[in-house]
């Protein structure tokens, strides 16, 4: 039988927090839902969570301290943001501490559904050969789903991960920005634009490059997208 999925959705809009639920428990997920980061934190502390989704404006606080919260407890946690923010420094700031995906209201129950399963298969997700990849002081364990530079662990949004792991796989390669949506997506319909990969990039070049303003591994292509610049190997 196919393992039922745990999701603390944390919503203090009522009407809206219930109508959540329902969707999601009608897709067959198991819920919990709190209304606040005090009863949020409570309940993520006393049991596995497989996803959660966050409003930003919490009556005692905000969505950005809970994904801090949930992340320092667990690094892999899947964090999802839903909020009615949606300035680019809003969602800079939300992908930059951690999250990883982050949906505006008003949304289509549809697409807010689909996003959820992308984030949840993503988790699930079971590398079927263990690969180490190699490029100079940057590595990658395909086994342990890590990241490291300098031989230090490189904390990695699921995104993050596979948009790294799409270009040390195709390194020299010229990756045009609709090729890289598809890839990081994995078939689905890319939910968020080239701006928002130009975003995905920028916090990557700052975890793995050393100078990320003048990148050595992960350079532009003019005209046409990204390459990673630098020999890998596989171990």
């Amino acid at each position: 039988m196919t393992t039922l999925h745990k999701i603390l959705l944390v919503e203090d809009d009522e009407a809206l927090g219930l109508a959540i639920e329902f969707s999601l428990r009608n897709e067959g997920y198991e819920v919990v839902r709190a209304s606040s980061v005090k009863e949020a934190k409570h309940q993520f502390d006393q049991q596995p969570f497989d996803l959660a989704i966050l409003d930003v404006g919490l009556p005692d606080g905000n969505g950005y301290d809970l994904c801090l919260h949930f992340k320092k407890q667990n690094d892999s946690s899947v964090i999802i943001f839903l909020t009615a923010l949606d300035e680019e420094a809003n969602v800079v700031m939300g992908l930059d501490i951690g999250g990883d995906d982050y949906i505006t209201k008003p949304f289509r129950v549809k697409e807010f559904m689909s996003r959820v399963k992308v984030q949840l298969r993503k988790r699930g997700r079971v590398e079927t050969s263990s690969i180490t990849l190699v490029s100079e002081n940057i590595k990658m364990d395909t086994n342990l789903v890590k990241a490291y530079k300098n031989q230090e662990s490189v904390p990695l949004t699921n995104l993050e991960y596979k948009l790294l792991l799409t270009f040390m796989m195709n390194a020299h390669k010229a990756l045009k920005r609709d090729d890289l949506l598809m890839k990081v997506s994995e078939g689905e319909d890319a939910f968020f634009d080239e701006n928002t990969l130009s975003v995905y990039i920028k916090r990557l070049r700052a975890k793995v490059e050393d100078d990320p303003k003048n990148p050595e591994f992960i350079v532009t292509q003019r005209g046409l997208g990204y390459r990673w610049n630098k020999d890998v190997s596989r171990e």
